[in-house]
C-alpha cells in the first residue's frame, strides 16, 4: 500500500497516511477539523534491487554507458567494469637495476 503525504491548508498540519489506492482521499484535518486536508505531490521513492540492476543503468541521460555483464564458468554474473578480486590482489611487477641494465655489446 502506498503512503500519501497530506497537509492542511488551514492550520498547516502535515501527516503521512498509509492508504489503499482505491481508498477515497482524506479531506478533514485530524488536528483542526477543517475540510482543507489535501494530498501533496511528492517524489516517488524506490530502489532497484537484485541481480541485473546496476547503479549506472538509470543515471544521467547518456544511455548504454553501463558495462555489460558476463558470466564465468560457474554461471555467476560479474560486472566487467571493475577488476576481479584476484586481479586487484596481483602485485605489480617491479624492475631491479640488474635486469634493467642494457645487455652487453660484442666488440
Amino acid at each position: 500500500m502506498p503512503i500519501y503525504a497530506y497537509k492542511c491548508g488551514s492550520c498547516g498540519h502535515a501527516k503521512d497516511v498509509l492508504q489503499k489506492m482505491s481508498d477515497a482521499p482524506l479531506t478533514q484535518c485530524p488536528a483542526c477539523g477543517a475540510d482543507s486536508f489535501s494530498k501533496q505531490v511528492t517524489a516517488a521513492g524506490f530502489q532497484l534491487k537484485g541481480s541485473g540492476w546496476y547503479v549506472t543503468d538509470f543515471r544521467g541521460g547518456s544511455g548504454g554507458t553501463a558495462a555489460p555483464a558476463t558470466s564465468d564458468k560457474t554461471g555467476a554474473t560479474t560486472d566487467t567494469a571493475t577488476p576481479s578480486s584476484t586481479e586487484a590482489a596481483k602485485p605489480t611487477p617491479t624492475t631491479d637495476s640488474a635486469s634493467s641494465a642494457a645487455p652487453p655489446t660484442k666488440a
